[in-house]
């Protein structure tokens, strides 16, 4: 079978960074022409130079990609959010999800690009890329270029999810970038998992490549998961640099890669824990403090699913079995909390991730189905927050709790 190769042309910002070069140098001699016409004409040069600056407005509002006839709006397209996730190694059915996403108010997929393992999930000829051992010789995704033709065409927006500091193939094949036990080694969890570590600048140039990878396969936004230390991460054990807190350099990894992505004009998101909005001491734990976030990203995705709440929690006896009220008071403190902020620094709106999965193990037990799915959903519309994800590991989701399109 022949393997679909990425090239910058089928790229949708390398495309326009090229047709709009080519613009403005047809722009350029048609202004010429009219200021010539202008000299020798009847002198209404102003009213001349004014139509062909409405001209190049217009003409900046829809793009279109060589091979098809499909139009495209500007690359950072401004919508409201209402996704879905989709793991790599279910993408192949990407028809069965677009045909979901037309039968109801779905409007945008999240896609793995660097997975939970550490790999890219396309295939890719970017050295820098290569070089770090991400890139697999038989991908998950095979034709990226082809999937992303199909989102674009059916208007359905797609954001990169990108595991950024939980990494088993760039430490690997690096040491020097994990983070360590205080005795030198590489620390691993119990489940051997290893973590990039965020203090290396080096990883944040590493997940910047990846992320300028995931923009030149066309996704208008980048989402960043396990943005965060592992909760068992402390200076007890692992070496923790003692003048930055855990908090202080994720903030400031996000502050610099939100900096160098504007460029690029995509959003830039990030998933954090949904107790940190409440718990400072959770924050603390893994790096992640909502409000700092709250200053640098476009959006910011607490993932407050019912089920990962404690009993007792706002008061509310079993927070699985009340979704509805436990999803309501988590987005009205979340909202209360970038109000804290002041007014020029309330930059990032709040998109949730609801759960669309049942954990067995739960007391009492709660099947998550349609009422549930629609009660996290009123939830989070009822504190005023209209934009959401759901997720479910295995991607598989209950349509039946979605509004119809």
């Amino acid at each position: 079978m022949k393997r679909y190769k990425i090239q910058p042309l089928n790229s949708y910002y390398y495309y326009k960074k090229r047709k709009n070069w080519l613009k403005e140098i047809l722009l350029f001699i048609i202004g010429m022409g009219v200021i010539c016409l202008g000299i020798v004409g009847n002198g209404n040069l102003g009213d001349d130079l004014k139509a062909l600056r409405l001209k190049k407005e217009i003409s900046a509002e829809s793009v279109y990609i060589d091979g098809n006839k499909v139009a495209y709006g500007l690359y950072k397209q401004k919508q409201e959010v209402k996704g879905i996730y989709i793991p790599a190694s279910k993408i192949d059915n990407y028809e069965e999800y677009i045909a979901m996403a037309k039968r109801t108010d779905v409007n945008s997929f999240v896609i793995d690009v660097k997975n939970d393992q550490g790999y890219l999930t396309f295939t890719s000829d970017n050295e820098k890329l290569v070089n770090m051992g991400c890139v697999l010789a038989d991908p998950p995704i095979e034709n990226i270029g082809g999937v992303m033709k199909r989102l674009y065409e059916e208007d359905i927006y797609p954001i990169a999810r990108i595991v950024t500091f939980k990494d088993n193939v760039a430490t690997k094949h690096f040491p020097n970038l994990a983070v360590k036990k205080l005795d030198g080694r590489v620390y691993e969890l119990k489940s051997g998992d290893r973590w990039l570590d965020p203090y290396n600048q080096e990883n944040w140039d590493y997940i910047l490549e990846v992320c300028k990878e995931a923009i030149k396969i066309g996704f208008k936004e980048i989402q960043f998961d396990y943005i965060r230390f592992h909760e068992s991460m402390d200076e007890e054990i692992v070496q923790l640099p003692p003048n930055k807190t855990k908090s202080e350099v994720i903030t400031e990894f996000v502050t610099f890669i939100s900096k160098q992505l504007e460029e690029y004009g995509v959003s830039v998101s990030a998933d954090v824990f949904g107790t940190i909005i409440m718990s400072k001491i959770d924050g603390e734990n893994v790096g992640q403090d909502f409000k700092e976030l709250c200053k640098h990203l476009d959006y910011i995705c607490p993932m407050i699913y019912p089920s990962h709440y404690a009993d007792g929690t706002f008061g509310i006896q079993y927070p699985h079995i009340q979704c509805y009220d436990i999803i309501l008071k988590s987005m009205e403190l979340a909202q209360d909390k970038i109000l804290e902020n002041p007014r020029i620094e309330r930059k990032a709106k709040i998109r949730p991730w609801l759960q669309d999965f049942t954990l067995a193990g739960m007391k009492p037990y709660q099947f998550y189905g349609e009422e549930q799915i629609r009660s996290q959903i009123q939830g989070t519309y009822d504190a005023g927050v209209n934009e959401w994800l759901f997720w479910n590991a295995s991607g598989k989701y209950t349509e039946a709790g979605l509004d119809e399109e």
